[in-house]
């Protein structure tokens, strides 16, 4: 883990994974905990749920860029704004049932029903 920085999104693509990873969900305390004593390397790509998404952990996601997009080193790590990662967290929103919002739609906190948190540690 980067002692500094925390990478986070909504999603990763798993076209990126080319070594082992161990995923684990994780609850959301942890997460907040970690964020009260690191500073988030967002790569959020969903801005109808980053207001919501920041709210829930007490820090802002806002990434540095529009649409970062991650990238993978010689030791197939993830990268983001030139600093490897060997851990990334994961905060994905569950709706409720059979609700999808619009493309661009801004989503209002009362249709997240719950949060998913994952831990992906590359090995």
């Amino acid at each position: 883990m980067n002692a500094a920085r925390t990478l986070i999104g909504n999603a990763f693509p798993l076209s990126l994974v080319r070594r082992k990873v161990v995923i684990t969900p994780e609850r959301e305390e942890t997460l907040r905990t970690l964020l009260g004593v690191s500073r988030p390397a967002s790569f959020w790509g969903h801005a109808i749920t980053l207001q919501a998404a920041s709210a829930r952990v007490g820090a802002d996601l806002t990434p540095g860029s529009e649409r970062p997009a991650l990238q993978l080193n010689a030791e197939h790590l993830p990268c983001l704004d030139g600093i490897a990662f060997t851990e990334c967290w994961i905060l994905s929103p569950e709706f409720d049932a059979g609700f999808r919002p619009a493309i661009g739609e801004e989503v209002p906190a009362e249709r997240i029903r719950a949060w998913q948190v994952l831990k992906i540690v590359f090995e």
